[in-house]
């Protein structure tokens, strides 16, 4: 197991706002000449199998922290994911995404080491039907996968005892891949519910975990702005 790194400020301040910042930025600059906006949020799960340090049992974890091995984690869970397409023409288009998951879980108990998974990306879209209830969606990009950790801190004030988890700034930033495809079904002319399927392909995510790879199945209700 590779102990994430300390995070600088400028890697903090960009993982934190560059998805927003970006989508902000393609909205401002060409929403005039899109043809349509769709926000949209939604639930789901993404997964992602324990890993095993070279010096431990299958599916444990070396606990650098109380030199010993211990049960490694897993991704799942509920994520929210939240995001914005602008389609430029009846079928071309780019849109931005953040999937998350809700709450933390143990990385390292031993340790009092929790954590939380996140995924970013920007994609081109394509949607070979357009102008019906049911329109496909295909997206392809690159984007980031983060694992944030955290402490868990205990604080006993006169009598009382408060348990809290607080930021490390030991954090684990990779680069991604990604591709989904997913459905548009409007239940109104405007208004559609969209499951999709996601892949992120993150290179190292190992030194976490199981696989480079985590799967994501999620549901999400947006709105079109505009034409469609």
């Amino acid at each position: 197991m590779e102990i994430p790194k300390k995070e600088s400020f400028l890697s903090k301040l960009t993982i934190g706002t560059i998805l927003l910042l970006s989508t902000l930025l393609l909205g401002s600059l060409n929403y005039a000449h899109a043809q349509g906006v769709s926000p949209y949020f939604g639930l789901g799960s993404g997964t992602d199998s324990a890993g095993t340090s070279t010096r431990c049992s299958p599916g444990q974890l070396f606990d650098n922290f109380n030199n010993a091995c211990e049960p490694a984690p897993t991704i799942g869970g509920v994520f929210g994911i939240f995001g914005v397409d602008f389609m430029f023409s009846p079928h071309l288009g780019v849109n931005g995404e953040y999937a998350f998951r809700f709450a933390q879980a143990n990385y390292l108990p031993l340790a009092g080491l929790k954590f939380r998974p996140a995924f970013y990306d920007f994609n081109a879209v394509w949607e070979p039907i357009s102008g019906t209830r049911i329109v496909p969606v295909l997206e392809g990009g690159i984007g980031g996968a983060r694992v944030a950790l955290y402490a868990t801190q205990t604080t006993a004030i006169t009598g009382i005892t408060s348990t809290a988890s607080i930021p490390t700034g030991l954090n684990a930033n990779h680069f991604q891949g990604h591709v989904a495809a997913g459905l548009k079904l409007y239940i109104r002319p405007s208004l559609f519910i969209k499951p999709q399927v996601d892949f992120h392909f993150v290179p190292h995510l190992t030194d976490q975990f199981g696989r480079d790879w985590v799967p994501q199945y999620t549901v999400s209700v947006g709105y079109t702005f505009g034409e469609r």
